[in-house]
């Protein structure tokens, strides 16, 4: 009964969510496009005939992949991009993506050292998400971990904190911890005993090699808050556009 009442009053939002956004139930809906060097970045939200969600995306032109900057002396603030979401996408967890471009990877040094790009899915306002201090500064809401069962099992946490970002949690299992090379993994993040994004990532050699990629994405026992949540990541190239999706919504109590 409990379930029932949860998907009832989840129904109910959503249709809330059509009237007050005056959209029809089936679609793709489109979020506003950034500039991104020499071409944009958007995000968008795929819905089914009931409004429910079938993918959630970022979509990045080639214009945006063919002008890359490579310059050790840029800014790295200038390969940093906040990525809104249309208002549809408000019945899934996420609220926003904070997109980097890392010409020279980043710690663990050894680990992701190639080009590769991150993409944080937050579950948090971007306010929430930017007031992350340096860990240096304060250490508290990094080292306040979620219980393990909200966590993949094979999980563990990255030594230190990211500010504006948090804790970073990486698969035990994932080839690059296991003597091979990163070319694609999928990272946790928390902050404050919450699980805040997810974070697929991708190295520019791995998209050049690949037009076309699905992984699944290792699930928790528990999560917090109850919607849905996608299990699946895709990697698609069309029309002019590189697709990284999250998809196969499961509806989690």
């Amino acid at each position: 009964m409990k379930q029932i009442s949860l998907l009832l009053l989840l129904s109910t939002a959503i249709f809330t969510s059509c009237k007050k956004h005056d959209l029809q139930p089936e679609g793709v809906f489109k979020g506003p496009e950034v500039q991104m060097y020499d071409g944009k970045a958007y995000t968008w939200f795929k819905t089914d005939k009931f409004g429910l969600p079938l993918q959630l995306a970022i979509s990045i032109t080639d214009d945006a992949m063919n002008s890359l900057p490579s310059d050790k002396k840029a800014d790295p603030e200038k390969n940093i991009f906040i990525l809104r979401q249309h208002p549809r996408s408000t019945i899934t967890p996420f609220d926003h993506v904070y997109l980097e471009w890392n010409p020279f990877g980043h710690p663990p040094a050894g680990v992701y050292d190639p080009p590769h790009f991150d993409f944080h899915f937050y579950m948090t306002s971007v306010e929430e998400q930017l007031s992350i201090p340096p860990y240096e500064e304060d250490s508290t809401g990094f080292k306040k971990y979620p219980a393990a069962a909200y966590l993949p099992s094979t999980y563990a946490p990255i030594p230190g904190g990211v500010p504006e970002m948090g804790t970073h949690w990486f698969d035990a299992t994932s080839p690059e911890f296991n003597g091979q090379r990163f070319t694609q993994t999928f990272l946790y993040g928390t902050y404050n005993s919450k699980v805040t994004f997810y974070e697929p990532m991708v190295t520019l050699k791995f998209l050049k090699d690949n037009d076309s990629f699905v992984r699944s994405i290792p699930q928790p026992e528990k999560f917090k808050k109850p919607g849905y949540y996608p299990t699946q990541f895709r990697i698609r190239k069309r029309d002019g556009v590189t697709d990284f999706i999250l998809e196969d919504f499961v509806f989690r109590r």
